[in-house]
């Protein structure tokens, strides 16, 4: 997808970022909001909200948002996409996200499952919380640290990858322009 094109989709599901510097309750972030690449897509901002919104993504808290958002304006991030990411786990995929991660946290633990799994309810899972909170933070932790990584290179890659065939595809047309020699 062209960068033109995903700037104005971005515009258009975006508020204005004028708007959001001069919203009052934002106002104690001061001129950090101003930094353009909160806003801009650049292959540095853009594979820097890749990390930052896939690793938000796996912290089991509501608080999500602002922790992306945080992150974003301390990396210097694109602000709306670090956000945007946290969303990969939402209320419909957050549960089999989060029961992969306790499975690898307890992969990584080496240790067997704490209860029979086949057989869940609410009360069963919060009399059970204090054995599966430790391999579900690391597993978490994991998958975030993965998911990250994986986010962060796989843009940079795609990003080279990209410009490398804009650039080949100059100077194909410039070889095609010139016309052959005599």
């Amino acid at each position: 997808m062209p960068k033109e094109l995903i700037q104005k989709l971005i515009d258009k599901l975006i508020p204005d970022p004028e708007m959001i510097k001069r919203h009052k309750s934002l106002q104690f972030l001061g001129e950090k909001l101003h930094e353009p690449n909160l806003w801009h897509l650049n292959r540095r901002s853009v594979s820097m909200a890749f990390a930052i919104g896939l690793f938000c993504a796996w912290i089991p808290t509501p608080a999500q948002m602002a922790i992306a958002a945080a992150g974003a304006i301390y990396y210097r991030a694109n602000l709306p996409l670090s956000v945007g990411l946290v969303w990969i786990t939402n209320p419909i995929t957050m549960p089999p996200l989060f029961y992969f991660a306790y499975r690898v946290g307890l992969w990584f633990m080496n240790q067997p499952a704490v209860a029979d799994e086949s057989e869940f309810s609410i009360s069963g899972m919060f009399s059970g919380l204090g054995d599966v909170w430790q391999p579900f933070l690391i597993g978490c932790f994991i998958m975030g640290i993965v998911s990250s990584a994986a986010g962060y290179f796989g843009i940079q890659y795609y990003w080279q990858q990209h410009i490398t065939k804009k650039w080949e595809n100059r100077k194909e047309k410039r070889l095609k322009a010139k016309g052959p020699r005599t």
